[in-house]
């Protein structure tokens, strides 16, 4: 499958809220907290994606983020920018090692790209 969606993150006020109302309607359970800001979960058990639960602690606290993988950040950047969207931030590298990048599309959502590992 080209361009797998490899990670999500889900903005909220409160994480513990967040992971009960995703618990009850799909099943999905948090891993044990990481930190005091994000909880890990993989979205669909195991044939899921991981995924996470981030409470950044300030506006904006709506949003849903997804982390799409692409053969070449530096070229699916360029094509971004000629199908009218934007690059806003990289392509960089990751702590993982791989590139990443934060395009926008034209009417202004945000979505991560990384390059495979």
């Amino acid at each position: 499958m080209g361009s797998p969606v490899v990670r999500f993150e889900i903005g909220c006020r409160d994480r513990k809220k967040t992971a009960e109302f995703y618990g009850g309607l799909f099943g999905w359970s948090p891993k044990p907290d990481i930190n005091e800001y994000s909880n890990d979960v993989v979205a669909g058990g195991n044939r899921g994606i991981n995924g996470g639960y981030t409470a950044l602690g300030h506006e904006p606290h709506n949003y849903v983020m997804v982390y799409v993988e692409v053969e070449d950040v530096a070229k699916a950047a360029e094509r971004t920018r000629q199908l009218g969207g934007k690059v806003a931030i990289g392509p960089l590298p990751a702590p993982d090692g791989r590139q990443f990048a934060w395009i926008t599309d034209p009417d202004g959502n945000r979505v991560g790209i990384v390059g495979p590992k």
